[in-house]
């Protein structure tokens, strides 16, 4: 028996030893790295996760899994890693995001969002106990939805955002004393992450690159991995940027499973990008009657400065504004969110305005400042009474409009911001990205629901005025949003609206309300069904300014249906994969809601109940359909008053008419 056992002891020790991990990265130059997304590696050896491109994730991690336990039940092994890092940014106050060390099943991360998901997790999954992810945050966004203590700490995450414990970055001295550290100085630190398999423990230490690794970690919490990690896992970093301009890099790297993480060779690290300018020579020997000139010439500047700043940043604020203090911005911070309303943060401009992407410099929210010129007072108490009325509707699939500025000539809007822009542009112009029937359908119920909720829940009667797919916005989900309120009108319930000016876009208009220039729902559920058509078919309402019958989407669909052949006017991108019930449902009450009568079109309660299944669509033969009844009332003219609202690339030229911003903003509006 001792013989036997003397054989299989060698064995046995030389097995236990082959599960131990361990490897170290002095730079990467010759790393055999798995990577994804915009990670990459320098030709000096930096591995640099993401770059100067907004919105995308990074991932890298070490090819081969890495085994934490000996059986399926059993006990996580200790484990410690250390890493040199570096945050740069393309603004000293700002930064895209943060940079996560990550133990997960898979390599990539699939399905991981950018922004404040870090390329970890998505809307859907976060929070989720099947992710099995163990990842130590260093976050320079404070997202108030996952709890974040502040825009510059490190978070212990287990499976979700919503970290088990966080504290500001920075570190402890030989004297215990607290020491801050900017995450995004742009300066190389070092991060220290020790797993104790028997004390249940994870430590989380760090220093500036220079230092040496102190005494007390930053951060410690007693935690079982045994019941996240699996037996194999992989071991890595993930990033994302968002609208700031940022890289993450990591210029050294080294694990170990039982046992302590060997230390990285400081000098042999890859040097990171230079920091600004490099720095020049400074001449000393200045006679004092050149500094007493230049002083008195820096006085009268800074004077001359101080006056200029004050009336670039001058409002118009007048008494009856107080009242709508909570809903007004200050003109400096948009100004700064959008860094001075450079074209570079252009997301569109039409007839009625453009539209900037911006961060608020003190929340960090991404937000849409659209700029609207006024050239009277007359009526803007009322036009900005109604704003503040709107700031406060509240709906899923609705932009919130947040709130608003005045100064000069011009009137800001700002809105929520919405990462993948307007529908639009994932029908029309061949767009590189097409949208598939079931994402197409969600859009459709979800703008059915948002003016459900404004014709018939709210506590007042919202007309929306300019429904169509520009003003149709998506969020990082791909959920549907309908934004722009520019145009929109208040009244209350039981009440009948006041006769207005003729506004909206060619080609969604109803015929009634260029007759009495009434904006009533039923205004609204015409310009509805003209969406419907276009979300269906890929095509405008009107392809081209002057166009023939056969260029209007009304009645080539209208024709379709007459010939029995109405799903044959769908968009022929959808290819094969499509519900057929769904299309044929959509483009017969795209119809129905366009129909010329008011009174046979139904209200938004009733699309919504046909959209979703609980009432079947009537058919159309028995509501009078014909071609007359279904034919744009102003496809041959006879009004000169639109004003597109909101900003879009697919808009034909000819919509870009608008009219004096003064009438929008007057009494009769």
């Amino acid at each position: 028996m001792f013989p036997k056992l003397a054989i299989l002891l060698p064995l046995l020790v030389s097995f236990v030893a082959s599960e131990d991990t361990n490897f170290t990265f002095n730079g990467f130059v010759s790393a055999n790295l798995s990577r994804d997304g915009i990670a990459e590696i320098t030709p000096n050896g930096l591995l640099r996760l993401t770059n100067d491109t907004r919105q995308k994730t990074g991932h890298a991690f070490y090819p081969n899994p890495v085994r934490f336990k000996n059986s399926p039940n059993g006990t996580a092994s200790s484990f410690s890693t250390t890493f040199a890092f570096a945050i740069i940014s393309e603004y000293p106050t700002l930064s895209g995001h943060g940079i996560a060390f990550v133990i997960a099943p898979t390599r990539g991360l699939p399905g991981a969002l950018p922004s404040q998901y870090l390329g970890l997790f998505n809307g859907s999954n976060n929070g989720n106990a099947t992710n099995h992810v163990v990842a130590i945050e260093l976050d320079t966004i404070q997202s108030n939805e996952f709890s974040d203590i502040n825009d510059n700490h490190v978070g212990i995450d287990i499976n979700g955002l919503k970290s088990k414990a966080s504290v500001p970055a920075g570190y402890y001295d030989n004297n215990g004393a607290f020491k801050n550290l900017s995450l995004i100085s742009g300066r190389p630190m070092r991060v220290w992450v020790e797993y104790d398999g028997v004390k249940k423990q994870i430590q989380v230490t760090m220093a500036p690159i220079n230092g040496g690794k102190p005494k007390t970690p930053l951060l410690s919490l007693s935690y079982d991995l045994s019941t996240v990690i699996g037996d194999n896992m992989y071991v890595g970093f993930s990033s994302a940027t968002g609208s700031v301009l940022t890289a993450h890099y990591v210029t050294g790297w080294s694990f170990k499973v039982n046992g302590p993480a060997p230390e990285l060779v400081l000098s042999q690290l890859p040097k990171l990008p230079r920091i600004g300018a490099k720095p020049r020579s400074k001449f000393l020997t200045i006679g004092l009657p050149i500094i007493i000139v230049s002083l008195v010439s820096v006085a009268v500047s800074a004077v001359v400065y101080v006056i200029r700043r004050k009336r670039k940043f001058a409002e118009l604020l007048e008494d009856w504004e107080l009242q709508y203090g909570p809903h007004r911005f200050k003109y400096k911070d948009l100004y700064i969110a959008t860094k001075g309303f450079r074209d570079k943060e252009l997301l569109g401009s039409g007839g009625f305005g453009r539209v900037y992407r911006g961060i608020l410099p003190t929340s960090k929210i991404e937000i849409a400042v659209k700029k609207v010129s006024h050239e009277s007072r007359q009526g803007m108490k009322q036009f900005v009474a109604e704003i503040v009325s709107i700031g406060r509707l509240r709906h899923r699939n609705l932009v919130p409009l947040l709130g608003y500025c005045r100064r000069k000539g011009e009137l800001l809007l700002v809105y929520d911001y919405m990462p993948n822009g307007s529908l639009d542009k994932y029908l029309f112009d061949q767009p590189k990205v097409t949208l598939s029937w079931s994402q197409r359908f969600r859009v459709i119920k979800g703008v059915a629901s948002g003016l459900f909720y404004l014709h018939e829940e709210w506590e007042q009667v919202v007309i929306h005025r300019d429904v169509k797919a520009s003003n149709v916005l998506l969020d990082g989900e791909l959920n549907a949003r309908l934004g722009d309120f520019g145009l929109a009108r208040l009244y209350d319930h039981g009440t009948d609206p006041q006769t207005t000016h003729v506004v909206g876009t060619l080609g969604y208009l109803a015929p009634e309300h260029s007759r009495s220039g009434k904006a009533t729902p039923g205004t609204d559920v015409f310009a509805f069904g003209a969406f419907l058509l276009e979300v269906a078919c890929g095509r405008r309402p009107i392809e081209q300014a002057g166009a023939a019958d056969d260029d209007l989407l009304l009645d080539w669909v209208f024709s379709h249906w007459n010939r029995g052949e109405i799903l044959a006017a769908r968009d022929r991108c959808l290819g094969t994969d499509y519900v057929a019930e769904e299309v044929e449902l959509v483009l017969k009450l795209g119809l129905l809601c366009s129909h010329s009568e008011p009174s046979a079109r139904p209200s938004m309660r009733q699309v919504v109940q046909f959209l979703e299944g609980d009432f079947p669509l009537p058919e159309l033969t028995s509501l009078g359909l014909c071609s007359s009844g279904l034919t744009f009332a102003h496809k041959g003219g006879g009004f000169s008053d639109f004003a597109m609202s909101y900003p879009s690339s697919g808009d034909r030229p000819f919509t870009q008419t608008s009219f004096a911003a003064e009438s929008l903003l007057s009494g009769g509006r």
